[in-house]
């Protein structure tokens, strides 16, 4: 279906194009010192503040949000030594829950030492001093040879994992 506007058409094309400009003028964005990008002000005010308009893409400018100050409740206990002081916005550890802390992550930290240990042995017996049995898909001896330097990869990074774990271990308190 078509439809002929005729002069009427020329006009509403006037007034879109009209339309169109007036909305560019009212979302002209600007650069000001200090890298703030705004449009909420004036062309004067602009002028004023030393900003600079940005010509081109349109720009997606998006607040901020300050980030918070976490500050967790202290349980009342009997006998606690926790207490918050005025003025302090976090209260001091409870050694006794500090001590908890600590066991439990050396337990774990040991316990990955563990795995990551075993693991590399069993990474050594497969690698058998840099020549480990062929498989049968390894007809192809590259195949095998990217197979033995792959290995030997994996043992350098899990023996790189396990000083990080020792290093890790030694740094909590005993």
């Amino acid at each position: 279906m078509k439809i002929d506007l005729g002069s009427c058409g020329a006009s509403f094309a006037v007034l879109c194009s009209l339309a169109l400009f007036d909305v560019q003028a009212a979302n002209t964005v600007y650069r000001c010192p200090g890298n703030v990008y705004t449009d909420t002000i004036s062309a004067k005010e602009a002028q004023e503040r030393g900003c600079r308009t940005l010509e081109g893409a349109p720009v997606t400018v998006i607040q901020s949000v300050p980030p918070r100050t976490e500050s967790k409740p202290v349980p009342a206990q009997a006998g606690s030594t926790a207490r918050a002081s005025k003025g302090r916005s976090e209260a001091k550890v409870d050694p006794n829950d500090q001590r908890l802390r600590d066991s439990d992550a050396r337990r774990i930290l040991e316990a990955e030492l563990s795995t990551e240990t075993e693991r590399l042995a069993s990474l050594q017996k497969e690698y058998n001093n840099g020549e480990p049995e062929r498989r049968g898909e390894e007809r192809n001896f590259q195949k095998y040879l990217d197979r033995v330097a792959e290995l030997k990869a994996s043992i350098a990074r899990k023996e790189d994992d396990i000083a990080a774990l020792k290093r890790e271990l030694a740094k909590l308190p005993q």
